[in-house]
């Protein structure tokens, strides 16, 4: 596989990997040049912090002092704000040996930034291995008590075209229950069981088969757009879940030591943003998931 990254928000342009001929493809949703990724677009490929997802009403309270951050989603906070880790020039370093090659990325976010406490040194590091495993590896030091969620934004299409949607691609999610949300996204603090639910993806489905039920949940996201509670959390790293595109041949695993896993179906994808070749990305037309 190849995997281009820049290091301004971190963001993964491009990844390449082969089909079941033989035949290699981008499989990532992204731009040919970097101004489109300084325009307000839906975070492809970036990293993200300092807080994945939504905060409601941009406000927590941590050690009953409160803190009030940018609202770039309104009524929410998202992804960090509105000059998130997506938006910020990381400093690169490049580590290359016989087994694999990494690109360090380092980032000083400073106390107050988007409304955030305390001194956070980040540090991601990606690495492709001669086993095409791709990993993200998230450290963070802070010099005072704070709140951090890192994670990654690339949307998938593993069938290499960008004209088709991700209907067809069979997912599995290693859960059974995901978090139901209100209206405007935020979690209601309830784990429903996704036994008989359109949420329910403990084996293989196609996204197409329920996404478009009568549901309120998927109605408030306009598809999937939920957190799902992954299981076996303490067992630390483990297959969390996978996506396979029958036509390609693909197949993505996805490994993480985290409690959650954001799976989202590209709903607010609406024909605007330029693909890198000729067209435009269309309504689900790339997936993400995003351990948290």
């Amino acid at each position: 596989m190849e995997v281009s990254v820049i290091n301004y928000g971190g963001i993964i342009t491009s990844l390449k990997a082969k089909d079941r001929n033989g035949k290699y493809q981008d499989i990532v949703l992204g731009f040919n040049s970097l101004p489109p990724y300084e325009d307000e677009n839906p975070y492809f490929g970036a990293l993200i912090g300092r807080y994945g997802n939504r905060i409601a009403n941009g406000n927590f309270k941590l050690d009953g002092q409160s803190y009030k951050l940018d609202i770039n989603n309104p009524p929410n906070h998202l992804h960090g704000g509105i000059k998130g880790f997506h938006k910020v020039v990381w400093n690169p370093k490049e580590i290359i040996n016989d087994r694999d090659v990494s690109l360090e990325l380092t980032y000083l976010s400073k106390h107050m930034e988007e409304g955030y406490p305390g001194n956070l040194d980040v540090k991601v590091t990606y690495t492709l291995n001669n086993e095409d495993e791709l990993s993200v590896f998230y450290e963070a030091v802070t010099d005072q008590k704070t709140i951090i969620n890192l994670t990654q934004h690339s949307y998938f299409n593993l069938s290499g075209d960008f004209n088709q949607s991700i209907l067809n691609h069979k997912v599995k999610i290693n859960a059974n229950q995901f978090l139901p949300v209100n209206k405007s996204l935020i979690p209601t603090g309830n784990k429903l069981n996704v036994s008989m639910t359109p949420f329910d993806f403990r084996d293989y489905k196609e996204i197409k088969k329920d996404i478009n039920a009568d549901d309120l949940q998927l109605n408030y996201g306009n598809g999937y757009d939920h957190c799902w509670v992954l299981n076996d959390y303490k067992n630390g790293y483990r297959l969390v879940a996978s996506a396979f595109h029958e036509e390609s041949g693909r197949l993505m695993e996805v490994y993480s030591d985290q409690p959650g896993l954001q799976f989202y179906t590209g709903n607010f994808l609406d024909g605007s943003l330029p693909q890198k070749g000729e067209g435009f990305y269309n309504f689900r037309s790339g997936f993400c998931m995003e351990t948290q």
